[in-house]
């Protein structure tokens, strides 16, 4: 056979220890997720195995380990672009670590969560992280207490999972408390619904920041949706402004999805944002500041929130036994023109 029709020997763990000028033991452990290796090291042999082509054979160390080296990551409505950093952030330090991931849209449905709960139970995946409303978490909980997964952004403490997430209470009651010092006393809230534990903490937040400036929320600025959309923003919009004398001055919604929505609602109804109507949205969306005008909004340190989750989901792969903390991350309010 010609020399050019020969076929490359495969190349071999050692092969990568030897461009990496490092022991066999050494790749095996940055393979395998392993904390144990210096950042230094861990990305000299990444790039001597990128360079080398070398590929694991998964099936082998599969049947040694009993590990898939796939994690799971669930999230409720792949449509709302704030999960797309959190996502990539899981996969990143995924990725770093030796692990595949399989993003499942659950709708937040219980049962489409149990079945892909199903995958751990039968070892066909080694973890999971879960954006599902805290209620779908809590009942998942009650029956999966052993299996290793993470709430993320959402999150019940008492259903003893590990969890990352920001303080919404005190996110909102910020938002709040920028309208209020802007002048505004008519405050409309625009939620979620009673679904989703974040919406009821920012709802308290809002009726809190408002009680401690001696203001009484009108039931009629409360309006609480089903959806995240934009369409229900927009529509919501319409029904605020139609409050005539009873108008609110300022919005604040619970996610920015929504408040570009009312931002278009309201500019459909002639008001102007943010001369006639201020508002207030939640997340910081890459979108947010691109619309007219740019948005006020509450960040989410989404990437962030993101790899926090995956590393404490390793880092209970890694010990079974360790005790994995809750994470509250920080928050900050952006100021723009909206409000």
């Amino acid at each position: 056979m010609s020399e050019s029709f020969r076929i490359p020997d495969e190349i071999s763990i050692s092969d990568v220890a030897q461009t990496a000028g490092v022991s066999v033991a050494t790749v095996s452990r940055v393979l395998n997720g392993h904390t144990n290796v210096r950042e230094p090291t861990r990305e000299k042999v990444l790039a001597a195995i990128a360079a080398s082509g070398y590929r694991v054979n998964e099936l082998a160390r599969n049947l040694r380990t009993a590990e898939s080296r796939l994690l799971l990551t669930m999230v409720p409505d792949f449509g709302n672009p704030f999960y797309s950093a959190i996502v990539r952030g899981i996969d990143s330090v995924a990725r770093q670590n030796g692990y595949f991931m399989l993003l499942c849209d659950t709708g937040a449905d219980p049962g489409r969560e149990r079945s892909y709960f199903d995958l751990l139970r039968g070892r066909r995946a080694d973890g999971a992280i879960c954006l599902d409303p805290a209620a779908v978490q809590k009942a998942l909980a009650e029956e999966a207490s052993a299996l290793p997964w993470v709430a993320c952004c959402e999150f019940d403490p008492a259903a003893g999972v590990p969890y990352v997430g920001i303080d919404n209470h005190q996110a909102a009651g910020d938002a709040v408390r920028h309208l209020l010092g802007r002048g505004h006393k008519k405050i409309a809230l625009i939620n979620s619904g009673h679904g989703y534990l974040y919406g009821r903490q920012r709802a308290e937040g809002y009726r809190d920041a408002l009680s401690a400036a001696g203001i009484e929320a009108d039931p009629a600025w409360h309006i609480d949706l089903d959806t995240l959309d934009y369409a229900a923003g927009e529509a919501a919009a319409h029904t605020l402004a139609c409050l005539q004398n009873n108008r609110p001055t300022a919005v604040f919604a619970v996610s920015d999805t929504l408040a570009i929505g009312v931002i278009n609602g309201l500019r459909g109804a002639g008001l102007r944002v943010p001369d006639e109507v201020a508002v207030v949205g939640f997340d910081d969306i890459a979108v947010a500041a691109q619309i007219d005008p740019p948005l006020t909004t509450v960040a989410q340190p989404m990437r962030e929130l993101g790899e926090t989750a995956a590393n404490l989901l390793l880092k209970r792969l890694r010990d079974p036994h360790a005790e994995v903390p809750g994470v509250l991350l920080p928050h900050k309010l952006m100021i723009r023109r909206s409000a």
